[in-house]
């Protein structure tokens, strides 16, 4: 039994129902970090490191926690691409997307507040999206979902159709690589995980 308290530092709700998966007992706490898009980096090192500032804004209030923060962007020919702000952004995010392969990118840091002890990667998925039609991207974007997410589309949602394959770990798309996260928290960390759960 885990005896830590664990903190997923995401307002997500997408990594939160992943989190769940794992079993474990979490508390969400989203940070008051404002990421910036626009800094001077290369696109992983970014996801890095907006990652690690989530996961700093709320370890710095707890004193004895161990805390997730996670970051996903998508990278189109060396474009990044964010939340759209307006319906008319998200429309030409996805005809950016349409009939092309691009890279979801997720960042995650984890942070022991009581030791110290920081990890951060990278995890890179590729996702090949067939061509589509300009009366698709209108349906899509007028449900509203692909209002708060990243290359405005959700691979779990009514995106789902647009997607022709995809090269990696699909819950990266969705914002939490959950394989690589419970080894580094079993490994690194000590945090007990009985099984990921379907």
């Amino acid at each position: 039994m885990n005896s830590r308290k664990i903190i997923l530092a995401s307002a997500s709700p997408r990594r939160k129902e992943l989190l769940a998966k794992t079993g474990l007992q979490f508390e969400v706490i989203p940070g008051a970090y404002e990421e910036d898009m626009t800094l001077a980096m290369r696109p992983h090192e970014l996801a890095e490191y907006l990652s690690h500032g989530k996961a700093l804004s709320v370890a710095a209030l707890h004193a004895d926690a161990i805390v997730i923060g996670a970051d996903t962007f998508i990278v189109l020919d060396d474009e990044l691409l964010g939340k759209p702000k307006t319906a008319d952004e998200a429309k030409a995010t996805l005809r950016k997307l349409s009939g092309r392969s691009h890279s979801v990118l997720t960042g995650v840091s984890i942070i022991d507040s009581k030791s110290k002890k920081k990890m951060s990667w990278v995890s890179e998925t590729k996702v090949h999206f067939r061509d589509l039609a300009d009366d698709e991207i209108e349906k899509y974007v007028a449900t509203g979902e692909p209002m708060d997410k990243a290359g405005a589309y959700a691979i779990q949602g009514g995106a789902a159709a647009f997607v022709e394959k995809i090269e990696g770990d699909y819950y990266c798309v969705m914002g939490l690589p959950l394989d690589e996260l419970c080894k580094a928290l079993t490994e690194e960390f000590g945090v007990l995980i009985k099984r990921i759960q379907d």
